[in-house]
């Protein structure tokens, strides 16, 4: 997984995927750079779906994860001020709102999978691709802690709830988790500045699809719910979806 470091000036206010799909040069660079840490296929795929992302996220009309929901506000104090510091990197956000938002998001899935592996609700193959899932969350969170310690001050961890009542609907809720993931990434994407963060999220963001994809596919869903083009998610949507599991 690799770590986004904050070592590259940024000398304009515009988007690191704005600059790459504007300069074919720094475009090239940039891939070479990610292809290292990721795959030279997987790093022009992701920049392309993230290029395609910004005309639309800037519209804020998307959608994004199927089955998401609004959420209630009956959050506690704890999670109500969670989802207010989420919520900071709306307006005016920085590299460090992008890369705590995340972190929180990566934390949420991190607790859940671990919930759902002492479930005892999953067990042979099935158990063991949750269980692979939920490590490659904890690393997502690792990475993404110390990119926040370089840059400031890390989110705190919330302390998330999920209901587990039955294998199918955890299942469901599984696959919403993920979809919901990789549209938060991709709605965040146009705003990240520097090009390391960027390459860090365009990884995750890519193991983020697959685990909706597996997940979509073993609920006889499509693993390509939005077509050709994913849709990305605003800050205030992930929000609303996300708050009904934190306690």
């Amino acid at each position: 997984m690799p770590e986004p470091t904050t070592n590259e000036a940024e000398p304009t206010t515009m988007g690191a995927v704005e600059q790459l799909a504007r300069d074919d040069v720094q475009r090239k660079r940039f891939l070479k750079m990610a292809g290292r840490k990721m795959g030279g296929a997987a790093a022009a795929t992701g920049l392309a779906a993230f290029i395609a992302a910004c005309g639309s996220a800037s519209s804020g009309s998307s959608t994004g994860a199927s089955g998401a929901s609004g959420g209630s506000s009956s959050s506690a104090t704890a999670g109500a001020t969670t989802t207010s510091s989420m919520s900071s990197a709306s307006t005016g956000s920085s590299d460090l709102d992008i890369v705590n938002y995340a972190l929180t998001l990566e934390y949420l899935e991190t607790q859940f999978y671990a919930d759902v592996v002492k479930s005892g609700l999953f067990n042979g193959k099935t158990l063991s691709v949750l269980k692979s899932f939920g490590a490659e969350e904890a690393q997502h969170v690792v990475a993404l802690h110390k990119a926040a310690m370089s840059m400031g001050k890390p989110a705190a961890k919330p302390m998330g709830k999920f209901p587990l009542k039955s294998a199918s609907s955890v299942a469901m809720l599984a696959a919403t988790v993920e979809n919901l993931g990789a549209a938060a990434y991709l709605g965040q994407a146009p705003h990240i500045k520097s090009k390391d963060v960027l390459a860090a999220a365009l990884s995750i963001h890519s193991i983020e699809a697959r685990h909706a994809a597996t997940l979509n596919t073993l609920l006889k869903k499509s693993p390509t719910p939005d077509g050709a083009f994913a849709k990305p998610m605003t800050m205030a949507q992930v929000l609303a979806a996300v708050k009904p599991f934190i306690a």
